[in-house]
């Protein structure tokens, strides 16, 4: 194996399975989907800074690490013999051709709001998802506050419970923060982002560099002569 000048997926499966193998490193057969839980999130956040610099060879390289964190996991589950790589494969490739009826059916399906539309059927029918607080319910509790409320809102919309306006939710906003209550005025400002198309997540991201280089440049003339009102505005 090692003599190879080319490796595919099956290759990794291999590796992985003799790094946690009595002959294998010490440190990856203690491993448990616990241990690496975290290894996994911060793996995918390197593919999305990848994505960001535009780099292929960057984009590569952090594909592969997750890559390698799903056949870890896989190989985690396979020892347990509850699953393993092709029982993985096998599901996922089952759901793409259900959730795909356009393409592997004979559903119509001419633009993306309807693809849209089929998907979210298809997905609560699967799920059984009986009512829209089961939809709401079901938004991972681990995602990033702001994601999650996004999240939140959109699906709650669904149900025909949407703020009114732009205008209507940034009233609201401005209520909250002058009642002391942050939390509903941040839950409202990420949904404000997504009525404007946005998403909040990113949008954040993007002012904390805007912060980081406003700081920079006052920092580098004197910062005696910056105010946090300079610096915030």
């Amino acid at each position: 194996m090692l003599a190879k000048d080319v490796y595919n997926v099956d290759d990794l499966k291999e590796i992985v399975s003799l790094l946690r193998s009595d002959k294998g490193c010490p440190w990856d057969k203690v491993q448990t989907h616990q241990s690496i839980r975290r290894d996994f999130l911060e793996e995918t956040y390197e593919v999305l800074e990848a994505i960001d610099c535009d780099s292929p060879e960057m984009l590569r390289e952090e594909l592969g690490d997750v890559l390698l964190q799903v056949v870890f996991h896989a190989d985690i589950e396979a020892e347990a013999k509850r699953s393993d790589l092709d029982a993985i494969a096998d599901e996922v490739c089952k759901k793409l051709i259900l959730r795909h009826p356009h393409v592997f059916g004979d559903v119509q399906a001419d633009t993306v709001d309807k693809v849209l539309s089929n998907w979210d059927a298809i997905k609560k029918d699967e799920k059984q998802q009986e009512t829209y607080t089961d939809t709401l319910k079901s938004v991972p509790k681990v995602f990033p506050s702001l994601m999650r409320a996004q999240k939140l809102g959109k699906r709650a919309s669904r149900a025909g419970v949407e703020l009114e306006s732009e205008e209507q939710a940034k009233a609201l906003a401005k209520s909250f923060i002058e009642s002391g209550d942050i939390a509903k005025a941040m839950f409202v400002c990420a949904n404000i982002v997504r009525l404007q198309g946005g998403d909040a997540e990113e949008t954040l991201a993007g002012e904390c560099e805007r912060f980081i280089e406003k700081f920079e440049a006052a920092e580098s003339s004197g910062l005696s002569e910056l105010t946090a009102e300079e610096l915030y505005n």
